[in-house]
């Protein structure tokens, strides 16, 4: 079994290319999957996360509104850590056992624990190799605004509540550059793909 950490920022185009790996034939463990799943109103995180944030934050069904959520730790760099310490690990948890699923089913799976912050929570420290998906920080800013709608102002705001891509750099044992066309991508994810497979076996 080859455990990858795989993580970038927001915007930078991790989720592409995690499906890029479930077509190359990883078992992916979704980070931000589990986080929606804990926070629903039958998950383990939902009753500490309303009783910390308050009944503002729900819609109209009783579930947590995960843009009100957001609306409010993007703008509290403590209201972030406050979440992030009730929600990761619930999430933890849940990946380990999905995990350990996954390993009884082939001893030679290659997983892909795709993790926003992977880094940033020390989560990078319990797998075999991190795997960071780059783009420059204008290229971000750009995608971000474009994709959620918001100022310049506000997707800077959002990628300060990350570390940085270019720290991250600095942890990663291969860094895939999101910026290059969409079928070099992939053949850089394959070539990796490969190569940890026959590692692992």
């Amino acid at each position: 079994m080859v455990y990858i950490g795989l993580t970038g920022g927001i915007a930078s185009g991790k989720s592409t290319v995690s499906h890029i790996f479930k077509e190359a034939g990883a078992f992916i463990v979704d980070a931000d999957a589990i986080t929606h799943d804990v926070l629903k109103k039958k998950g383990s995180a939902y009753w500490q996360v309303l009783n910390v944030f308050g009944v503002g934050i729900l819609g109209e069904e009783g579930e947590i509104d995960r843009k009100k959520l957001g609306e409010i730790v993007f703008r509290d760099a403590r209201k972030l850590m406050s979440l992030n310490a009730i929600v990761h690990p619930f999430v933890f948890k849940a990946a380990e056992q999905e995990k350990g699923i996954i390993v009884a089913q082939d001893p030679h799976a290659v997983i892909v624990f795709d993790a926003p912050l992977l880094i940033e929570t020390k989560a990078h420290k319990k797998v075999d190799v991190v795997i960071l998906v780059y783009i420059d920080k204008e290229t971000q800013i750009s995608r971000l605004r474009e994709r959620d709608g918001l100022s310049r102002e506000n997707a800077e705001a959002r990628i300060k509540t990350q570390m940085s891509l270019e720290e991250k750099r600095g942890f990663a044992n291969e860094i895939i550059d999101n910026r290059k066309p969409l079928q070099t991508i992939r053949e850089d994810v394959f070539r990796i793909y490969q190569m940890l497979r026959d590692t692992g076996n």
